[in-house]
């Protein structure tokens, strides 16, 4: 579809459960918890509203807040979601029909829950913070054993998601020759009507840093969806589509990351081998960045969130391009320069231990 497209307003409609298609799931949804159970829950409400039949799995990357228990109740029909914005009720509000099919595992127990489920929503322990690559790539496998699964959506946790999104989703990947990897339009949660992302962002090698395509426009603005495709170097993992076939011959993510670049990495890995596709009629809410202080300005962005960007941008630059790697470091060098000046001392010394692969300061 080459049209000009202009995203729709934000509906202010009664929340309500579509009706679902009849028929096996072929789409698999992940959602990754760390601490933020209160989103993850306000995540689920939404998705469960969906027009299409699915399966969700949700990691828990070693949460000390009771996570699994809490999104164990609500499953349960004993403990509400309450959305953070009184207008994005709407995602969550009235309730879902409860109790929802769950069941619970441990890590160690992926080894014999393989295949299908009558459960519509799996909970894994995943026995510690094993980062957003490691703790989604637990959710694909445990998917990918599945032989009804074609699709596997990767969702941030502190998203909400419009009730047709995963049926279009789904559409736009099975109408989609070779499809390997697929996004979405990412607005923003605290500001429905502005871009976060037309599908995914482009990505300069030599600052490694990425712009979001679309970033901050109005969603009244149009684009043409040819071109978001093909100016997407990767997809954003915030809302982050694959197909088996991709799966099966990429890979899962690259866990070793733990944080940032993981999506990058993929579709480098990729390397044109299957088409990246653009479902424009799929619509998520994002919080950005909730449970590390990501953001897209760089003075917002918590010490850790500068740890981590700086350690896998080099790691992504030492596995892909190694030729750039002394660059990088003399633009590691200038970001330690610049945070020095601007006196914010903690966030040098972060990204100075990035840079020589030492672990976070405690």
């Amino acid at each position: 579809m080459t049209g000009k497209t202009a995203t729709s307003e934000v509906a202010t409609s009664p929340a309500r459960v579509a009706p679902r298609t009849p028929g096996p799931a072929a789409l698999g949804i992940v959602l990754v918890n760390w601490n933020r159970w209160a989103d993850t829950i306000e995540c689920l409400e939404s998705v469960f509203r969906s027009t299409i039949p699915l399966r969700v799995v949700v990691i828990d990357n070693g949460s000390d807040d009771g996570s699994l228990d809490k999104i164990e109740q609500w499953a349960a029909g004993t403990l509400a979601s309450t959305p953070i914005k009184p207008d994005m009720a709407r995602f969550s509000q009235p309730p879902l029909p409860k109790p929802i099919g769950v069941r619970r595992l441990a890590q160690a127990d992926l080894g014999t829950a393989t295949g299908p489920s009558d459960a519509v929503l799996t909970l894994i322990d995943s026995g510690g913070n094993l980062g957003f690559a490691g703790g989604n790539n637990l959710g694909l496998r445990l998917l990918l054993s599945d032989p009804r699964m074609n699709y596997f959506w990767l969702l941030n946790n502190d998203t909400v998601i419009e009730q047709t999104a995963a049926a279009a989703l789904v559409t736009r990947m099975s109408t989609t020759h070779n499809v390997g990897m697929c996004g979405t339009v990412v607005r923003f949660y605290h500001q429905p009507d502005m871009v976060q992302a037309l599908n995914g962002s482009r990505f300069n090698l030599w600052t490694g840093q990425s712009q979001g395509i679309g970033s901050r426009q109005p969603i009244t603005t149009p684009f043409d969806p040819k071109r978001v495709v093909d100016q997407t170097d990767f997809v954003l993992g915030a809302s982050l589509a694959v197909s088996r076939p991709f799966l099966e011959t990429v890979g899962p993510m690259e866990d070793r990351y733990f944080l940032y670049f993981e999506e990058i990495d993929w579709a480098a890995r990729n390397d044109r081998r299957f088409k990246t596709a653009f479902a424009h009629g799929a619509i998520v809410y994002h919080k950005e960045g909730g449970s590390i202080g990501s953001s897209g300005r760089p003075g917002a962005r918590s010490v850790l969130s500068e740890y981590w960007l700086t350690r896998s941008r080099l790691a992504f630059i030492r596995r892909n391009r190694p030729i750039l790697l002394p660059w990088h470091w003399l633009v590691t060098l200038s970001l330690i320069f610049r945070r020095l000046l601007q006196r914010r001392f903690n966030k040098a010394v972060a990204i100075t231990r990035a840079m020589f692969g030492l672990g976070p300061a405690s």
